[in-house]
């Protein structure tokens, strides 16, 4: 539980650390340079991203802080609760689909497909939903994240966790199954992290504002 909170706080970091060298390069006069190599990478990773059709690093107005220490401990949180959870789930597919000596891989693609299958929609709505809760939002601001972030996320998961989860089934042993996930899932989560709050800064510009109020 705790390395899946320190590495949830690893990949939150990653993504704040992303977002705030594009907001530097941002906020320069005349914006982002020629000289601003990272900057100019990060903002073409953002305009080929086929997954989501607005920008995964949001508008440099509506960006929180440099550095949101209560994001990151939000996803310390996340991760450090979700640890036993997915333990038990990896524990129930060993047992559900033993690998054999003479029977390796059939067992592990069964494990793959469960997983990806069942834990994967249902992680990924638990995601959006605990985060949104977390930070304080409403129903509707919930229905709109899910509505507007599920989809994208379940097709990314699916070109990256599949091979992922066939390696860790049929290559590593239960105890480490999840320390393997959680550490390759970091790109994973910091992925998570920017599509997260890129729907929080979209949600932000498109509510309206409040009306002035003339004091007599």
């Amino acid at each position: 539980m705790c390395t899946n909170a320190i590495l949830g706080a690893v990949a939150d970091t990653v993504a704040q650390s992303i977002t705030s060298i594009r907001l530097r390069a941002l906020r320069k006069p005349g914006g982002i340079k020629d000289s601003d190599t990272i900057a100019i990478q990060l903002h073409e990773m953002d305009s080929k991203n086929p997954l989501i059709e607005t920008e995964l690093i949001p508008d440099s107005k509506t960006l929180p802080p440099p550095f949101d220490f209560e994001r990151t401990t939000r996803f310390m949180a996340y991760g450090f609760m979700m640890a036993p959870v997915q333990l038990k789930w990896f524990q129930f597919l060993t047992r559900a689909f033993p690998i054999t000596k003479t029977s390796a891989f059939g067992p592990s693609m069964k494990r793959m497909a469960m997983d990806q299958l069942v834990f994967a929609p249902v992680g990924i709505a638990v995601f959006f939903t605990a985060m949104s809760l977390a930070e304080g939002a409403s129903r509707r601001q919930i229905t709109h994240k899910l509505r507007d972030m599920y989809l994208p996320t379940l097709k990314a998961n699916y070109m990256v966790w599949p091979l992922v989860q066939v390696i860790n089934f049929r290559v590593m042993p239960v105890q480490f199954q999840l320390p393997f996930v959680s550490t390759i899932g970091i790109a994973w989560t910091a992925y998570l992290s920017l599509s997260n709050a890129a729907e929080d800064a979209i949600e932000a510009r498109s509510a309206p504002s409040s009306p002035n109020i003339r004091l007599a």
